[in-house]
């Protein structure tokens, strides 16, 4: 059987196909559905995790108001946009492990609304009464929230914009104000903001800078949001690393689908939810999502997660980078790499982390090893490290603070924090040059290469790093000696100090 393009007029002969092994959607995707979710930021990750969910529910358990429609405010999510409408929305989500391959064409994205192309229709769908919860996949940056003082970005270009064109918005949160100023209008309950970023306290991050942003726009209305507003924190995880060409045509060769855009994942699918919603949710129970009761329960799986998953990744990714290997299970395969990270889960992160009942530190450590070493994945090490001064602030500097307070052990940390300083320069060990991918790449890369081998001037951004990191002697001193080892011999002979 030749591959079929993947699309609503196929589907029936995709399931008729005795050669299609693809698991496929066979709930109805028109007239039934209401989109009671519209997503902000349709990328990997969404179509691996909520979309995930959400068709498991449409499928197994018939539930039928929760479809999403999917929105793209940025320039690039027109690509997305393109993909997608071509296929009816319809997506493959290809899973891969040691034990082999399957795929699954996920169906739970209905619609998706190009935001630079009709700013007001992505405000009246978010105000539609059918839509219960805006979820958002828009990465650390999109928040504009500055981790040293914790408020808003008042002072950014785009949230300037918004807060004086409320017609016309640029960012999440003038959206999500235009949509619920409509809301309170027309007399109906706010939406639940929902936030299924990899930050920790991402719903209270949420709600403290959307009710920050409506302050300065309308009290009243902010006094609303904070009354009945909903913005539940979350912990999510799953591996996505980016779709390649390769797995465009092997996903046509072994299941005979083709299709513009499919998802590469693993197996493992987490998500702990806290029960905080202002309109109605889906029973996510049903599709395994661990529900419970409020944030702390929640923060003490994000902990685990950011600090040792997250944590990890950044250590394989700047250090991996600069000694030249591609893929994270490449890194893995090496003995000197893989003990270092191990032993920085063990011995420096470890004893920091609180005790979950009925939850093993090192099971979870254990299958972290076994999910970095999977070689089906091809995780590529420059996704790992992007957007860094979203991401190192939040996985590696909270463990080095904790460290500092209790007088305990963090050379390791230092050592990846030295090594994104000197990733920062764009050079690799080979004398290679790379573009740097991330928001904050001017000011970074201009201070980076100021300060050479003396970690003051990255130091300080006060946006990134606070006062108890730059005054601590033995912090400034174990990144200094890190940052001096790492210029002159490389990571591959530097590494070896940091490993018992």
């Amino acid at each position: 059987m030749a591959p079929l393009k993947l699309n609503s007029q196929n589907l029936p002969r995709l399931l008729a196909a005795g050669g299609v092994k693809a698991k496929l959607p066979t709930y109805p995707r028109n007239g039934v559905i209401k989109e009671g979710i519209v997503h902000i930021g349709v990328g990997g990750f969404h179509r691996a995790h909520l979309a995930v969910y959400i068709d498991q529910l449409m499928q197994n358990h018939g539930v039928m108001d929760y479809a999403i429609c999917g929105v793209g405010l940025q320039p690039f999510d027109a690509t997305m946009r393109d993909c997608l409408r071509l296929q009816d929305h319809l997506y493959t989500v290809i899973e891969r492990s040691a034990k082999g391959t399957s795929a699954h064409v996920v169906g739970s994205i209905s619609s998706f609304l190009f935001a630079p192309d009709d700013r007001e229709a992505v405000i009246a769908k978010m105000a539609h009464p059918d839509t219960h919860i805006v979820s958002l996949t828009i990465t650390e940056s999109g928040y504009y929230y500055n981790e040293n003082t914790h408020e808003l970005q008042t002072e950014n270009h785009n949230i300037q914009f918004d807060l004086n064109n409320e017609n016309t918005p640029r960012t999440t949160f003038g959206f999500l104000y235009a949509a619920l100023v409509r809301r309170y209008q027309q007399g109906l309950k706010p939406f639940t903001v929902l936030s299924c970023d990899n930050m920790q306290k991402n719903g209270s991050i949420t709600r403290h800078m959307l009710e920050s942003f409506a302050r300065l726009r309308n009290p009243k209305i902010a006094k609303w949001i904070a009354e009945h507003g909903a913005f539940p924190n979350a912990m999510v995880d799953r591996i996505t690393p980016q779709t390649s060409a390769i797995d465009r045509t092997t996903l046509a060769n072994n299941f005979n689908i083709e299709d513009a855009w499919p998802v590469v994942t693993e197996p493992f699918m987490q998500w702990v939810l806290e029960d905080q919603f202002s309109d109605g949710r889906p029973p996510f129970e049903q599709v395994s999502v661990q529900v419970v009761k409020d944030v702390h329960d929640v923060e003490q799986f994000e902990k685990y997660k950011l600090r040792l998953l997250n944590a990890g990744h950044s250590a394989i990714g700047y250090a991996g980078h600069l000694a030249g290997f591609q893929y994270v299970h490449q890194v893995m395969e090496n003995p000197v790499f893989r003990t270092f990270i191990w032993q920085m889960m063990q011995e420096e992160i470890k004893p920091l982390l609180p005790q979950i009942p009925g939850v093993s530190i090192d099971n979870y450590c254990n299958t972290l090893m076994e999910r970095f070493s999977n070689p089906t994945i091809m995780d590529q090490l420059p996704r790992i490290c992007l957007n860094a001064s979203g991401k190192v602030p939040q996985f590696i500097m909270p463990s080095i603070a904790e460290a500092i307070w209790v007088t305990g052990p963090f050379r390791r940390l230092c050592f990846v924090t030295a090594a994104w300083f000197h990733y920062l320069n764009g050079i690799d060990d080979s004398g290679r040059t790379f573009e740097i991918d991330d928001p904050m790449r001017e000011e970074l890369q201009a201070k980076a290469r100021a300060g050479g081998t003396n970690p003051a001037e990255l130091l300080s951004i006060k946006s990134l790093f606070g006062d108890d990191l730059r005054g601590d002697g033995r912090f400034v001193q174990e990144v200094t000696i890190a940052m001096e080892d790492i210029a002159r011999d490389g990571i591959m002979k530097t590494l070896p100090k940091y490993i018992n």
